[in-house]
């Protein structure tokens, strides 16, 4: 499951530009921070209140009080700076955030998004994730393929309740690198030990293949 992981956010630091400013969501997408590119300079926001978040922190380097949206503790960059969270969903829905990476339980060929509840299960909450991907201006979804059970998680149309509609621009799993455009889902890139009708058979919608396929580790 690490590796997997792993996997994924490696793939997703590579989509950062120099200059940006980025908002992580809260699981797997946090761990994008420890993969950013050397010589990179970004700003990543955190919704409770921070610009500048760091890694996360070794172990004589934890301070209880630095923490981002999902509780964990985290480090500052030379910079960062504090304000409240009204701020801080004033930079969100201001459009100033150039990025969001957030997980999801659906995605669907529209770009149509669902990643913040199941019903009849239990309800964390919404959090930032509707102000952020009708905010920023590109939107990530970093997630495994499919569910747990093996069940397709790109889809052609999501049934479980939106987060937003036609949000998406780009979905980086372990198995794939797909974008969202007024044609489709586009096939751009699978996993180096992994083949495309692997990809097609976890993939609950028509994908697009054009050209040659890129891979990546």
């Amino acid at each position: 499951m690490t590796d997997i992981r792993e996997r994924i956010v490696k793939r997703v630091a590579l989509e950062l530009k120099d200059g940006q400013y980025i908002n992580l969501g809260i699981g797997m997408p946090t761990m994008v921070a420890n993969h950013v590119p050397a010589g990179l300079h970004i700003t990543l926001h955190s919704e409770n209140g921070m610009l500048g978040v760091g890694p996360y922190p070794l172990e004589n380097e934890v301070d209880s009080d630095l923490i981002n949206a999902g509780k964990e503790t985290v480090t500052e960059m030379p910079g960062c700076s504090y304000f409240s969270s009204a701020d801080s969903f004033a930079m969100v829905r201001g459009g100033h955030i150039d990025l969001t990476v957030l997980g999801a339980l659906q995605v669907d060929r529209e770009g149509n998004l669902a990643n913040w509840m199941v019903p009849g299960k239990m309800i964390k909450g919404m959090g930032g994730a509707m102000d952020l991907v009708a905010g920023a201006q590109r939107v990530i979804v970093a997630m495994e393929h499919t569910t747990r059970d093996g069940g397709h998680k790109i889809v052609t149309k999501c049934t479980l309740p939106f987060t937003g509609l036609g949000v998406v621009d780009l979905i980086i799993t372990e198995l794939a690198v797909i974008a969202v455009t007024p044609r489709g889902l586009v096939l751009q890139e699978i996993a180096i030990d992994t083949t495309l009708d692997a990809v097609r058979r976890a993939t609950g919608a028509d994908l697009i293949v054009e050209g040659v396929l890129g891979t990546f580790q």
